[in-house]
């Protein structure tokens, strides 16, 4: 997105933030880390949806509309990643979210990594 299509948003005080030469050589989970780290909001958004989505009676989560509701209800610009919500981190932000609450373990299919 383009600084001109932010202003149009309202989002006059947003700089877009440039990634480093070389950031490309980073893993998937070097950049996954670095990306949570300037945007905590994130996780906290995806536990608020997986508990709705569990509230609600699911029986099985996807990352992917997980990410989607994100894109759609919050529209908050990330930083650090030339994406808003870069879909190579939904993997991680899985793990994330067993780590931090085991017992939402069974709402989704983890797969193996394919790349550090």
């Amino acid at each position: 997105m383009s600084l001109e299509q932010l202003n149009l948003f309202g989002l006059d005080d947003i700089q877009p933030v440039r990634l480093p030469d070389g950031v490309r050589e980073l893993t998937i989970q070097q950049r996954f880390e670095a990306f949570h780290a300037l945007n905590p909001w994130v996780m906290r958004h995806l536990e608020r949806l997986v508990q709705d989505a569990i509230d609600r009676g699911f029986q099985r989560i996807g990352i992917g509309m997980l990410f989607e509701l994100l894109r759609y209800r919050y529209g908050e610009a990330t930083r650090g990643d030339e994406f808003r919500l870069n879909n190579d981190y939904r993997s991680r932000y899985v793990r994330k979210l067993i780590s931090s609450r085991p017992d939402w373990a069974d709402f989704f299919e983890i797969r193996a990594l394919r790349a550090a």
